[in-house]
């Protein structure tokens, strides 16, 4: 919160800048146009300074851009209900039993999250849906010409092909929806410039590289999402584009990340891994930290999870507005607490005394009554927005 505060006020600083900025260029092509000899010191100055102030104003206007990646994945016209189910499933890797007799059934619009600690088999659960991965016992059975489409962590890509040859691999065209969208175009899209098309995919950021592979899953249609941490390295519009992308997705999805916010939001059911064979299903994240934190206090391994009430309230709350939202009690207390001693300070006999004091004290403290009053305001909205 203090970091969006900040940035608001650093970002009307700089359109302040760059409106002065504008005004000065205009000035100066005016005077440049009119052809100025170069032969006097003072004017040569000027043309040069002239020259850096357009250059400036060009540099603020490239790093004011602002895009959101526009992310849409296909679905199949699949009429089949159940896509995969898991019987009994078993899996040990390095000696270590990840999962033991699980039961799972996917079918369309499910959208499952998967949530554990690192090892614990999150990554193998989602080879075992993709059929890369055979169980040590049970059976794991998808329906025919099931389509899935994997978004693996390890982003794996051919660094020294070119970004063209990454979004369209053979030609320089791609089939979207059924339409035919040239590269450039496909390429603008996901906040890339025709510039960049040429350059090996290795020069890529980590950012750059997640929106290459969406990019590339997008153009297939699927019956089964499989997700392994998509938001490492995206930023927050894009996360926001891509979250709400996966709530319209018809087809069903398992996600996997640490992305609390993100997973209670899209997930309508979550399957906790304990690394030690042990999987159960939550209503949300927070059932799963309640249930792992008694589980850690008093060794029950034959403890069921907590029956709690699920709520979809905050399903309904954006990415941003979640944090926020989640936040505001402490902001609150604070705002509180600086409004008490702005009224204490304004009752101190001292300070009632003194004119100028009394004065600043009355403004202090409606300041602070105004804080107070604007967080309230806020969290009314959200808990309004959270239960519609």
């Amino acid at each position: 919160s203090d970091f969006l505060e900040k940035k608001e006020l650093f970002l009307a600083a700089q359109n302040r800048r760059q409106e002065a900025l504008q005004n000065r260029v205009h000035v100066e092509k005016e005077w440049l146009r009119r052809g100025p000899k170069a032969r006097a010191t003072k004017a040569k100055a000027r043309i040069d300074a002239a020259g850096e102030m357009i250059a400036e104003l060009g540099a603020m206007r490239e790093r004011g851009r602002t895009g959101t990646a526009q992310i849409a994945f296909q679905a199949s016209d699949r009429q089949t209900k159940r896509l995969v189910t898991l019987e009994g499933v078993s899996l040990k890797r390095g000696g270590r039993t990840l999962m033991e007799g699980l039961d799972l059934v996917l079918q369309q619009g499910s959208r499952l999250g998967v949530v554990g600690a690192n090892g614990s088999g999150k990554s193998s659960l989602l080879q075992l849906l993709a059929e890369q991965l055979a169980p040590d016992a049970g059976t794991v059975r998808a329906a025919p010409g099931l389509r899935v489409v994997t978004f693996e962590q390890t982003r794996r890509m051919d660094e020294q092909v070119t970004l063209r040859r990454a979004l369209a691999p053979g030609s320089d065209s791609v089939i979207y929806q059924g339409s035919v969208i040239h590269v450039a175009g496909w390429a603008e899209r996901f906040l890339f410039t025709s510039e960049q098309l040429n350059q090996p995919v290795e020069r890529l950021s980590g950012g750059e590289r997640a929106r290459v592979l969406i990019a590339k899953l997008m153009l297939e249609p699927a019956d089964l999402l499989l997700l392994d941490e998509p938001t490492n390295d995206l930023d927050i519009p894009t996360l926001e584009i891509l979250e709400e992308n996966l709530l319209e997705y018809p087809g069903a999805l398992v996600l996997v990340t640490h992305d609390r916010y993100l997973l209670d939001r899209v997930s309508n059911v979550v399957l906790g891994l304990d690394g030690a064979g042990g999987a159960e299903l939550f209503a949300d994240y927070g059932q799963w930290e309640a249930w792992t934190a008694s589980r850690e206090r008093v060794p029950a391994p034959q403890a069921a999870p907590p029956r709690a009430t699920y709520s979809v309230a905050k399903k309904r709350l954006g990415y941003l507005e979640a944090r926020e939202y989640a936040t505001l009690e402490s902001r609150i207390e604070a705002a509180e607490s600086a409004r008490a001693r702005a009224q204490a300070r304004l009752e101190d006999p001292t300070v009632a005394s003194d004119h100028t004091a009394l004065l600043g004290a009355m403004n202090d403290l409606s300041q602070r009554q105004t804080e107070v009053d604007a967080l309230y305001q806020r969290w009314s909205e959200l808990e309004a927005k959270a239960n519609r």
